[in-house]
């Protein structure tokens, strides 16, 4: 039997119960552990590292030797969440997604937020994200954000806050699929004794998404790719053989008559749809950034004549920006008359004097982040910190306040791990994935993320971070 570490006193956990109780949607997983062998387990998991690093399922990470790849830590023990809890989470994730790409329309159009004084105009017109070049553009549906990862965080208080959302190319759902097969393949037995949610299906209702999005009867859709030196690499590849279509690089297509097109072993072939994995600055060296290689000249020329369908559209990151979601819930009322379901994480900006007096004030209690920061980086973890690097954050705030947002420092919920001491809580995430087409549509569930190291609030695969397969329970409260 393996003995479970208790979690800190305070801390919620997904599986025990402060006391040390089983909470009951755990209990059938918790008297299967009971029955295995620490060697059984362990075969178990070396098992999937294999099977991982012959999948290719890797994630480089930057700044490393040589850009080492590195396989992204899996962990076994699942996070299993009742059906009850799930169905709460959707319906605040259709209604965040839906005002976000109402949010999205607006901005490039009326501006009506703006007009009714609930945003301040130069946090959209001034944000870095603003793409001018979508002013008065007319998006198919509307939509924006086709596909969005919304990070959630559940507190020590039981309920879930969003952390973040991503509407630029949020990563990560090549492992959720990859993490489910995995568990499915290893542990067979233990599918048996509960009814989850399936979450193969994401591809196709990501080409649904995709094919959608176009206006043409039979769209082409390809997946546009940085290339094989990107960190997510692997998602790009693997979500274009999934889906059945092809994985493109900028010089794979050409603009001609405005219309853009794909070299062909049988000659050019129109493109309708590109899923793109490519930032807006690098998308069309004529319009943006001079020096990309990544993208293709002309393409925007193209996409402003309806010609060809960006997801994500260009100009989203305006939403995903750190200092635009506070004012999130203030959307979710003005475009759809709701109050919202899952609720901010209370958030400082640092651009009011007021909020930056608090912050520098309280710095060490903090997280400090950039607006425009991802993946982990350019960000202070207060407690975490040394007095040193506090003070030196400070100076940084200090010099550049509009670039930062400050929050407390949420207690993540966390979740029995294996770790080499045995298995021991460890603070998780989740991220879901929402499509928007024809309709809102999204699989059981997303990616958990888990902080390996002991104590660590960073989940990122950048950072060390792991995943989980995320099981949502079907028919059960």
């Amino acid at each position: 039997m393996h003995a479970l570490t208790l979690p800190a006193n305070g801390h919620y956990d997904e599986m025990l119960l402060q006391s040390g109780a089983i909470r009951p949607h755990y209990q059938p997983f918790a008297s299967w552990l009971h029955a295995q062998t620490p060697e059984a387990l362990a075969k178990k998991r070396a098992e999937a590292d294999l099977l991982f690093h012959k999948v290719g399922i890797t994630f480089a990470v930057y700044g490393d030797e040589a850009g080492a790849e590195r396989l992204i830590p899996f962990d076994t023990v699942p996070r299993i969440v009742p059906s009850s809890e799930w169905q709460m989470l959707e319906a605040g994730l259709r209604q965040r997604v839906t005002a976000l790409n109402r949010f999205l329309w607006d901005i490039y159009h009326e501006h009506e937020i703006i007009k009714a004084g609930l945003m301040p105009a130069e946090q959209v017109f001034a944000n870095a994200q603003y793409q001018p070049a979508m002013q008065g553009l007319d998006l198919p549906h509307g939509i924006y954000a086709h596909i969005t990862g919304v990070d959630l965080i559940r507190h020590s208080d039981g309920g879930y806050y969003v952390l973040e959302d991503n509407l630029r190319v949020p990563s990560g759902v090549s492992y959720m699929l990859e993490n489910r097969k995995m568990m499915m393949r290893l542990f067979p037995e233990l599918f048996a004794r509960y009814q989850v949610a399936p979450v193969a299906h994401y591809p196709t209702l990501l080409l649904n998404t995709l094919r959608h999005a176009s206006t043409a009867d039979n769209p082409t859709v390809v997946v546009l790719t940085p290339g094989p030196f990107n960190s997510a690499y692997f998602e790009h590849a693997f979500l274009a053989q999934q889906m059945g279509v092809e994985l493109v690089e900028g010089q794979d297509l050409f603009v001609k008559d405005d219309y853009l097109y794909m070299r062909t072993t049988v000659g050019p072939q129109r493109v309708d749809v590109i899923y793109r994995r490519i930032d807006d600055a690098f998308l069309d060296p004529l319009a943006f950034r001079a020096d990309s290689m990544l993208g293709v000249p002309g393409l925007l020329s193209v996409y402003k004549r309806g010609n060809v369908i960006l997801a994500n559209a260009i100009g989203t990151g305006v939403a995903d920006d750190k200092s635009i979601y506070p004012y999130v819930p203030d959307m979710i009322r003005f475009y759809l008359g709701e109050e919202p379901i899952l609720h901010n994480v209370p958030t400082w900006q640092c651009r009011k004097p007021e909020d930056l007096d608090h912050v520098l004030t309280h710095m060490a209690d903090l997280v400090v982040k950039e607006v425009h920061g991802a993946g982990g980086y350019g960000m202070l973890v207060g407690p975490a910190s040394t007095a040193a690097e506090v003070a030196d954050f400070r100076e940084r705030v200090r010099a550049n306040p509009s670039n930062y947002i400050a929050q407390p420092t949420l207690c993540l919920s966390s979740c029995p791990t294996f770790v080499d001491s045995g298995i021991a809580p460890r603070h998780i995430d989740l991220r879901p994935f929402v499509l928007s087409g024809r309709e809102i549509s999204m699989v059981a569930g997303g990616l958990t993320r888990v902080a390996l190291k002991q104590g660590s609030l960073v989940v990122n695969s950048s950072q060390g971070g792991g995943t989980k397969d995320t099981w949502i329970l079907e028919g059960q409260a």
